[in-house]
């Protein structure tokens, strides 16, 4: 990665006196909502990002005329956006244009059927009748299923912290009730026959790195989480969303700094008080957070290897899938492709043992195809296409040699992709280039490249997670898609919440 010119930015004063100063190591969203928590407690606040821009993974590409959202493009919970502005009393409606979609996910067959997924209840079901007349009782289970999940899960505990292990033996309960320990694939294929349908209601763990196979059932809550908010879309992208924080961050006196990486934490009697930087620079602060890996973090940011037993342990956590990720324009418009598509191949069982398991590079895929031009065309010239296609692979920790499977990838999605959905698109792709695991790690210190920091897994959640606290440091918190309550934008922005929490409660 080439490097970048550090940038600080900041205005005015700060809104009152500080009561201390706070560093936040990492710009992605679970590290911006928590600058955002401690500013509006009083906290002087400063942010240090390694890319030239902030975001994180939602960074946004300019390619020949065309723009990319590089990282999450899936609005489930808007309302954890709008809090942030409204902690200072002000309107998001102010700032960015979030717009609900329908439908929410068109999934793709091998055999060439559709299933549109979102909008109403009914419209849901009118697609699970067209597929399996025989499911629609076993759907509604599903769905009241997934919302005691989403009751527990989500509404009580996401925003909560589970640094002690009381707090996860008092779940025990609810674990049991709720049959935590069977997987997704085995949730869904409960209530549901039809292997189309088991397909699409269990593939929302791959969105957030983990395995339908092996995730707990926990994360079925996605599938009421999506239906009581629905699916929505920042127009001008994702990464207006991430100018719109960095605007209010500016605006209420949070400093920034750009193209600056955190070589270290810097601990003094098993506390830590602040930070130096690759430069050499040493920041002080009474709090810092971390929006890194948790696994780069313990295993690399501490200025001695981590003796505390339980952080040691989790550096051992298995990690999620890699990510494969092309972007391309096209010189005319595809307007049978929905804005976002899931597009299956012909295995599914033994394509993600391969990946998650084996290792290897795979002769097949499934792909998460996203067209933002279907909502908003300003991504692509007129009469174009914008276009971001996601294939999940295997980590860093398998031996594929992306030099030759990179480009080799591209070619081969081109011409599943033309010869299903998008004839004609291998003629019209317009600046083509793709991010391999390599890239994730070169570019965010994403340990082996993968998408999402840790799976997933029963045995590597909530209380088995990386905590929010530091673990065997005091005033170190951690934010992230590897902390709990886990990935994806409403885990991380929740995240963000526990470590508010456990400031004002210290």
């Amino acid at each position: 990665m080439a490097s970048v010119v550090g940038v600080t930015r900041s205005s005015g004063t700060h809104r009152r006196e500080d009561r201390s100063k706070a560093v936040v190591i990492g710009a992605g969203f679970g590290g911006m909502a928590a600058a955002l928590r401690l500013r509006s407690r009083g906290y002087g606040v400063t942010v240090i990002e390694r890319q030239a821009c902030l975001g994180g993974r939602a960074q946004v590409f300019e390619r020949g005329g065309y723009r990319h959202d590089a990282g999450p493009t899936v609005i489930t919970a808007p309302f954890q956006f709008a809090e942030l502005f409204e902690l200072f009393g002000k309107r998001i409606e102010d700032y960015v244009r979030i717009v609900p979609l329908d439908p929410w996910y068109r999934f793709r067959f091998p055999d060439g059927d559709k299933f549109d997924y979102g909008g109403t209840l009914e419209q849901t079901l009118g697609e699970v009748r067209r597929i399996s007349p025989a499911d629609e009782a076993g759907y509604l289970s599903l769905l009241e299923h997934s919302k005691k999940l989403f009751d527990v899960g989500f509404t009580e505990l996401a925003d909560k912290p589970f640094d002690k292990a009381w707090a996860m033996v008092g779940q025990i309960p609810n674990l049991v009730r709720l049959r935590a320990d069977r997987s997704v694939w085995q949730l869904v294929s409960k209530y549901l026959k039809d292997p189309k349908l088991r397909q699409v209601f269990s593939v929302q763990p791959l969105l957030v790195g983990g395995n339908p196979f092996e995730t707990t059932s926990i994360y079925g809550l996605i599938h009421y989480l999506e239906h009581q908010w629905g699916v929505h879309f920042v127009m001008g992208g994702t990464g207006r969303l991430v100018d719109a924080l960095e605007q209010l961050m500016v605006e209420e006196g949070v400093e920034i700094r750009t193209g600056q990486t955190v070589a270290k934490l810097d601990i003094v009697a098993g506390e830590a008080r602040g930070i130096t930087l690759e430069s050499g620079e040493t920041i002080a602060a009474g709090i810092v957070v971390s929006n890194a890996d948790p696994l780069h973090l313990y295993g690399e940011m501490f200025p001695s290897p981590v003796k505390n037993l339980p952080a040691r342990l989790k550096l051992r956590s298995r990690k999620s899938m890699g990510l494969y990720v092309l972007y391309f324009g096209t010189d005319r418009n595809f307007p049978d492709v929905a804005h976002h598509t899931i597009w299956l191949g012909p295995r599914y069982r033994e394509l993600l043992h391969e990946i998650f398991r084996r290792k290897v590079m795979t002769e097949d895929f499934s792909l998460y195809v996203h067209r933002p031009t279907a909502t908003d065309p300003s991504f692509a010239p007129e009469g174009h296409d914008s276009f971001y296609v996601l294939c999940p692979v295997a980590n860093l920790d398998g031996n594929i040699n992306w030099s030759v499977e990179g480009p080799r990838l591209q070619d081969r999605i081109i011409e599943a992709l033309d010869q299903t959905m998008m004839p004609g698109v291998k003629k019209a792709m317009r600046s083509p280039f793709y991010m391999t695991p390599e890239d994730f790690q070169e570019r965010y210190l994403s340990v082996a490249g993968a998408g999402f920091s840790v799976a997933p897994n029963l045995t590597q959640s909530a209380w088995f997670r990386f905590h929010n606290r530091g673990e065997g440091i005091r005033n170190l918190y951690l934010v992230g898609a590897g902390t709990h309550p886990g990935a994806g934008l409403p885990g991380v922005l929740s995240s963000a919440k526990v470590v508010e929490r456990l400031v004002s409660e210290a």
